[in-house]
């Protein structure tokens, strides 16, 4: 990592001419700024060195966070536990959402390259944050090694080896029932060509060219590399991106991000929204982490982990925050198509992202059902050693009626959408219902969850395995 940051110091003095101070805009001058802090920093390092040196039983006697990051906190379950069972969903409570990280950050690692290749193409002014994002993209590398070496030995401690399966019928509406609401309530013309066999990869790219503004088009040379391969983009179907857009759109919005630079810019509003999103956990984590080392107390390899990459996270915050809120101004006024582009992914994005209010997963907003597999199988392991009726019994007890977590949740429901908002506001292009965050705004009732989960259950009951 030492290498590839001396590398990327050399890069920023030996390459094109920089423009000339008046000709650089503040943002870009912040960015120069929010790089060399985020070169000189050593967190993805210490990262690095701390998951080499994890094994389970070492950290398994304390919390890595306060109890409240725990599955299941504040549920009659939770109430019910042991000591040993609480310390376990707290541990598991790590695994589950750095599970997602990873997944975000492996479309974080491809989206970074993706509108890098847009941005190179329109001025050297931009070379220092094209260089900014590769840098990101190799500390993402650095990131997901170790979450999911750490969610790994983790999740073979507490669950084992045996796979506590359910089986999913391949055609139950069960597993696509999230994403077929979201597609429901788009226009017919893009109904009709998301449901066509015949609706093709090269398609979707020439669509995609047929719909921006030719005099702005600039075909990202990642994506041409690509091509050249003839390798088709693979559909990201995890994360922050895959849990809310269907597979054949986000493949769409992939040639959309990846041609033109206002949408390039676009989809840092998404990515300032995982931000965000993660942030509102993490924070926690770094805070417990500060308060131990404060009183001398011993602190766990996983919660050091998250400490620092919370420390890192700041330093890709103010990236996607620089593009998303200020930099999109940079091309002028984005054309009908773009805007309704820009529209669709954020109304997707609130729905299938941050539409939700799990019950049992305090700091996440996707829809319950998402999670119900998880929850599940949770039970059924030897954490809680329950039977399939017993499993199915306590989901409902957790899910379908008001408690504690449920009232701790609208809290953290509440923070993470004050600053998403505080991004969507500011951006001119977005309707009413995205710039307001109305879809957020109308996950965030309680009843209104309890009773999706009542509905998700039952279909749920259908598939688990008894």
């Amino acid at each position: 990592m030492k290498e590839q940051i001396m590398m990327d110091n050399t890069q920023v003095s030996d390459t094109k001419k920089q423009p000339s101070s008046k000709a650089r805009k503040r943002h870009l001058k912040v960015n120069e700024i929010n790089y060399s802090n985020n070169l000189e920093s050593d967190y993805t390092e210490k990262i690095e060195a701390l998951e080499k040196s994890f094994d389970y039983d070492s950290n398994s006697t304390c919390y890595w966070s306060k109890p409240e990051l725990s599955i299941f906190y504040g549920t009659p379950l939770y109430q019910g536990a042991s000591e040993a069972q609480k310390l376990a969903l707290n541990h598991l409570y790590w695994v589950a959402n750095y599970d997602h990280t990873a997944a975000s950050e492996a479309s974080t690692v491809h989206y970074n390259q993706v509108t890098a290749g847009v941005f190179s193409q329109i001025s050297d002014s931009y070379e220092a944050l094209c260089l900014n994002l590769k840098h990101e993209a190799e500390q993402e590398k650095f990131h997901i090694h170790a979450f999911q070496n750490i969610g790994h030995k983790t999740k073979t401690a507490l669950l084992g080896k045996r796979v506590m399966g359910i089986k999913l019928n391949k055609n139950s509406r069960y597993k696509k029932s999230g994403q077929l609401k979201l597609v429901a309530k788009l226009p017919e013309g893009v109904k009709s060509s998301l449901g066509s066999s015949n609706f093709q990869y090269n398609s979707l790219r020439y669509l995609s060219k047929l719909m921006l503004n030719s005099e702005t088009y600039r075909y990202s040379q990642y994506l041409q590399d690509f091509d050249k391969k003839g390798e088709p983009l693979t559909a990201i179907k995890k994360g922050y991106v895959g849990v809310a857009i269907p597979q054949n759109l986000v493949q769409f919005f992939t040639f959309c991000w990846g041609s033109s630079p206002f949408l390039a810019c676009q989809y840092y509003a998404y990515r300032y929204a995982g931000n965000a999103v993660l942030k509102n956990y993490e924070y926690e984590y770094s805070e417990y982490f500060r308060k131990l080392e404060k009183d001398g107390k011993c602190t766990s390899v996983p919660q050091t982990v998250s400490h620092y990459h919370f420390l890192d996270e700041s330093f890709h915050t103010t990236t996607s925050q620089l593009i998303a809120r200020d930099m999109y101004k940079d091309f002028g006024k984005p054309t009908t198509s773009e805007q309704v582009i820009a529209n669709v992914i954020f109304y997707l994005m609130q729905s299938g992202f941050l539409g939700g209010l799990p019950g049992g997963l305090i700091g996440s907003f996707v829809d319950e059902s998402l999670i119900m597999p998880l929850y599940y199988r949770i039970l059924r392991s030897p954490v809680f050693d329950m039977s399939a009726q017993d499993a199915l019994h306590w989901m409902e007890k957790c899910l379908c009626h008001e408690h504690e977590g449920f009232h701790l949740q609208t809290k953290y429901h509440q923070r993470a959408m004050k600053n998403i908002g505080q991004l969507a506001s500011s951006l001119d292009y977005l309707w009413p219902i995205n710039r307001e965050m109305r879809i957020m705004a109308s996950g965030g009732s309680i009843s209104k969850a309890i009773a999706n989960n009542v509905k998700a259950l039952k279909q749920f009951s259908k598939i688990a395995v008894v």
